[in-house]
């Protein structure tokens, strides 16, 4: 009888160079998720409810005058 699992096949037949391959793929993805939450960590933000509401009205330029006259 054959005591060997599924499991077990799979890890004593894996390939030498995928560990090594894997730890990359772990680290580059680890390297993503900490650079995209910095970058969002040192934006700038308001400090204020306040500016947060009139900082996107800011911009807009009402004119009242009539136009062609």
């Amino acid at each position: 009888m054959n005591n060997h699992t599924t499991y077990a096949l799979l890890v004593n037949s894996e390939e030498k160079g995928r560990g090594r391959l894997e730890i990359a793929v772990y680290l580059m993805c680890i390297v993503s998720a900490i650079l995209a939450i910095s970058q969002f960590a040192w934006q700038p933000s308001p400090s204020s409810i306040d500016e947060l509401s009139l900082g996107s009205h800011a911009n807009l330029r009402v004119s009242h005058q009539q136009a062609g006259g």
